[in-house]
């Protein structure tokens, strides 16, 4: 598919496979080594693309933290923080969540058809509701997003959509960063779920760059012939 974003893929998770625990304090997979690693990232890109369990139970922000950052990106004609944009099936979501905060910065939300009217109607003038199908397909999601000038797509989680992106064939690179203990929990969310992934035993993905980031790895994999490596 020619058309859609150069899609990067980023995650943090415990050796076990875990991005999250069973409690409702948020777990810790990453350092401030790598938290500046990601802000850069974001500050490379476009959009930022997360499940909307994810706005729920992290509530993120989504923002480029660095001043210089986000002056270089104004330098650039570009707004300070790239377009957020998330997904829901069920319309689950809340205006005053930190996703949807009044900083400026666009926000689009592609639903369910079954949900659009009652969300639209909840979120107000705080976030774009896309009509996104009945299932909201992410291949059709990647193609409107490049339809709107996305050209450089981070996908932040959680493990449903990781799945969806990845069982799709839709992610160009993985940036998958390991945390240095086990979660050991099987309530607890993974990294994926189940799926038919184009990487398998037979097809073994590229390992393009790995890097100590104090206590944690960054492990860089090429899933396409579009991978874009960096100095």
């Amino acid at each position: 598919m020619a058309d859609r974003p150069y899609t990067l893929l980023s995650c943090s998770m415990s050796i076990d496979g875990y991005i999250d625990g069973t409690t409702e304090s948020r777990l810790l997979l990453s350092n401030d080594l790598d938290f500046d690693r990601v802000d850069e990232v974001r500050a490379g890109v476009d959009a930022i693309l997360v499940g909307a369990t994810t706005v729920r139970n992290d509530n993120p922000r989504l923002r480029v933290r660095d001043a210089e950052r986000r002056r270089t990106r104004c330098d650039r004609g570009l707004p300070e923080h790239p377009l957020k944009v998330t997904v829901t099936r069920r319309g689950r979501l809340d205006p005053s969540q930190r996703f949807f905060a009044d900083d400026g910065t666009r926000k689009l939300v592609y639903a369910n058809t079954r949900v659009v009217e009652p969300l639209s109607a909840r979120l107000g003038g705080v976030s774009e509701v896309v009509d996104g199908g009945d299932p909201v397909r992410m291949e059709d999601l990647v193609r409107d997003l490049h339809v709107r000038g996305v050209r450089r797509l981070m996908v932040e989680g959680g493990g449903t959509v990781h799945t969806q992106f990845l069982a799709a064939d839709l992610v160009d690179e993985l940036q998958l960063v390991v945390a240095p203990f086990f979660v050991g929990d099987s309530g607890a969310r993974r990294f994926v779920g189940e799926g038919r992934y184009p990487w398998h035993p037979g097809r073994r993905a590229t390992l393009a760059e790995t890097r100590q980031l104090g206590d944690v790895v960054l492990l860089r994999y090429a899933l396409s012939d579009r991978f874009a490596p960096t100095d």
